[in-house]
Parts: C-alpha cells; structure tokens; sequence
C-alpha cells in the first residue's frame, strides 16, 4: 500500500527534524571543543633527564628555579601561572614581586612545597630535583644551551602549559628574526673583529658552541674561545693574553671586586679601551639563553658597532 500524499510530507518533515537535530548537536559539540581550556587535558613531556613527566592537567601553579625559565613561562604569555621563582629570577618585572625560594643550586625545599606547585622547572644541574620528587613533587628539568636548545626548551614548554604548538614557534620566529637584524646592522668596517666574551670572573668564556659563542658568529664576529673548549671553559689569562682580541664584552658581575688578569695590561682590547662592560641589567640579558637573546643580539651589535665602526683613520703624515 502507497503511503497518502500527507504520510509523504510528515516523513519528509521527520527526517528535516531529524537531520536539524543532529547538525545542532555537532555544532555545539564543535563549539564545546573549540571553547575548551587547553589546560583540560593531560600534558606528557620529556625533559633534559629523558625522563617523561606525566600530568593529568597542564600546570596552573609553577615554581621556576632558573631565570631563562622563568622567562620563558612570560614570553608564553603564562606568567599568571608562576607562584615562586629562584632568587635570580628579575624579568619581567612583575615576577620581583613573587616568593623567592632560594637559588637553582641552594633552593629552600620547604617554601617550595609550602606553594603547592603542580610542577617545579629548574635546570639539569640543580641538586633539588630528587628531594623534591621523593616529596611527591613534579619536576622538569630543561636547560637550554644553545640557539637550538632555546627554541627546543620553548617547544617543551609550551606542550607543558598545555599551549599550542604555534605559541612556541611564534616566538622563536621572533627572535630568530631580531638576531638576524642584529646581524645586518653590524657596521662593514666591525665585521670579523676578534672578541672574547667573559661571562664570569675566572675567567670562564663564552666558546663558539655557546648560545653567546652562536650570536657572536651570526653577527659575523670571530670567537677567540674555540668550540673544541666547550661552551664556557675556564681559561688560564695567559690564553687570551696571547689571543690578544680586539675587542672584550664582560658583564657587570666580571667586573665586582676585579684584580686585574696578569699580563691583561698589553692586550689590544685593554690597551685601546675596546671594552663593552655591561650592568647588572644588560649583563642579565647577554647571559641568558633565552626569549630576551633577541635583545643580547642588539646590544653586541651595538658594542661592537661603538667600539670598532668608529676607529680613526690614521692621519697620513706631511710631504
């Protein structure tokens, strides 16, 4: 039996509300997706240590024990997640006003648990990591090295946070992009000066391998500390009396309390005052791997630019 012309409507009109109903259900059900937190899921990363850590939510209360971490959380736009930072921890500003829980290497284990943290990052070389661990504490380990460390720290972390992949590529074009201006602005007469870059009172160098050593060399400078060195030795003062640099960047901390290296007197760089001696600021910014080395860059091109684009010409002597 046909069904009536009538039938033929309502199940034409049921199978409309039927279609309706679930195209309304999918559109909420995207829309639900779409507004979702992306702290909501659980985070899985691996750190310095190989190790994977393992949260069933992206942290909402951080603890970091070394400043380039601490930064880096910032450039992600998550510093509202940082309850307590490391003593060295300075930028941005509004992490000073935060509880300070010692250093990276002497940090008070109890004013950290005492912040509840869901997770602590802090570097590999920092002795808190199993004290804080056997006191059911999360810990990452991530200590960036490198040009390419920085940018791999930047991807763990933003997995950590729970962030989108871009967030974290977002800012290293940003900062890949500022060291290459850097590079550009380097005056042609400073290109291929010879530096040595002191990062501590030792002296210990920044070598070619360093996240320093790597800048110096894009911004087209010669690093008298070899990358067969490492990437910050300890040097006998003899070795860069004989490399005899044209140039020395030293932050302000080489500078406290400084006896003079024997035989630094007769270095090109001393003798012609071909010193860039950054403060406590600057110094702060050249010396951290990480989101600021786009500015580290602009300041050595700066100094570098200062110190060597400008030399006189020698006057040529009278007939």
């Amino acid at each position: 039996m046909k069904p009536t012309p009538v039938r033929r409507i309502l199940m034409v009109l049921a199978v409309v509300l039927l279609l309706l109903v679930l195209m309304v259900s999918l559109a909420r059900a995207q829309g639900a997706a779409a507004n979702a937190s992306p702290i909501a899921t659980g985070v899985r990363v691996t750190d310095d240590r190989g190790r994977t850590v393992a949260l069933p939510q992206a942290p909402q209360r951080i603890v970091s024990l070394l400043p380039s971490l601490t930064e880096t959380v910032c450039a992600l736009d998550q510093c509202h997640r940082l309850v307590g930072v490391d003593r060295y921890s300075n930028y941005p500003a509004s992490v000073q006003k935060l509880p300070k829980v010692g250093g990276g290497l002497d940090p008070n284990i109890e004013a950290i648990v005492a912040l509840r943290p869901d997770v602590v990052v802090m570097s590999v070389s920092s002795r808190a990591g199993e004290r804080l661990e056997a006191l059911g504490v999360k810990v990452v380990t991530l200590e960036p090295k490198t040009h390419a460390d920085v940018q791999r720290v930047l991807a763990t972390m933003a997995r950590l946070l729970g962030q989108p992949d871009d967030a974290a590529r977002k800012v290293w074009r940003v900062i890949d992009a500022a060291v290459s201006a850097a590079a550009q602005s380097l005056a042609p007469g400073a290109r291929n000066t010879r530096v040595y870059f002191e990062v501590s009172r030792g002296p210990y160098g920044a070598g070619e391998s360093s996240f320093i050593g790597e800048t110096l060399t894009r911004l087209g400078v010669k690093n008298i500390v070899p990358a067969s060195l490492g990437p910050f030795p300890r040097l006998n003062p003899e070795f860069v009396v004989r490399a005899n640099p044209d140039l020395i960047m030293m932050g302000n901390r080489s500078m406290q309390n400084m006896v003079p290296y024997p035989g630094w007197d007769t270095i090109k760089a001393v003798r012609e005052q071909r010193l860039c001696v950054y403060g406590p600021d600057d110094s702060d910014t050249v010396v951290r791997p990480g989101p600021r080395m786009a500015e580290a860059a602009r300041l050595m091109a700066q100094c570098i630019n200062d110190k060597m684009a400008r030399q006189p010409r020698p006057v040529a002597a009278r007939p």
